[in-house]
């Protein structure tokens, strides 16, 4: 059995008891064709990228199932002859997928999110802040254990702010900014 995925883009305009009918008829096809659903993740209405059957909106659900190519098949007749489906597409995920490998991902997968959705029962105590033993204190990290003969930090100049003393690293020997370098440090030098 492979794992697929079908992305339908139904008319937004719908109701949802209409939708609802259209989704419960796929759903229906999966078991009948011997087929396996393993999620329905519906993205709600979003703005088409072109013009779908003069409609600039859909109402996007992504099925992720494993089944045969023959159930493949059925969903995308019933999603060609259904007007209530603008597009469709359906794509392969995995090849001779694991149908035990996938059903205890899902397992896995709302167990962590029982465990995520359940409040804890029991506060836990936040320890006191009271005063910090020296131990403790990073001069490099406390900003007033910092003594005032440390060195302050300058931020680095942008290379538009130029100095006579700020030497061009970045172009090539030859070039004029190199040549002009050379030409300050020779006045300097007569200078001195």
């Amino acid at each position: 059995m492979n794992r697929y995925e079908t992305f339908i883009i139904s008319d937004p305009d719908i109701s949802d008891e209409k939708r609802a009918s259209l989704f419960e008829r796929i759903n229906q096809l999966i078991p009948k064709e011997n087929g396996f659903m393993v999620a329905i993740d519906e993205w709600g209405i979003k703005k088409l990228a072109y013009e779908i059957k003069k409609r600039i909106r859909g109402h996007y659900v992504r099925l992720d199932y494993c089944g045969t190519g023959t159930l493949v098949n059925e969903i995308e007749r019933f999603s060609r002859i259904d007007d209530r489906v603008l597009k469709y597409m359906t794509v392969l995920l995995e090849k001779e997928a694991d149908i035990d490998r996938i059903k205890e991902e899902i397992a896995e997968a709302e167990r962590v999110a029982d465990l995520v959705e359940e409040p804890e029962t029991d506060p836990v105590e936040e320890p006191e802040t009271g005063p910090a033993k020296e131990s403790e204190i990073d001069p490099e990290t406390d900003p007033a254990e910092k003594s005032e003969t440390d060195p302050v930090e300058e931020p680095e100049k942008n290379q538009g702010d130029k100095s006579d003393s700020d030497p061009v690293l970045f172009d090539a020997p030859g070039s004029e900014a190199v040549e002009t370098e050379k030409v300050k440090t020779e006045k300097k030098d007569e200078e001195e």
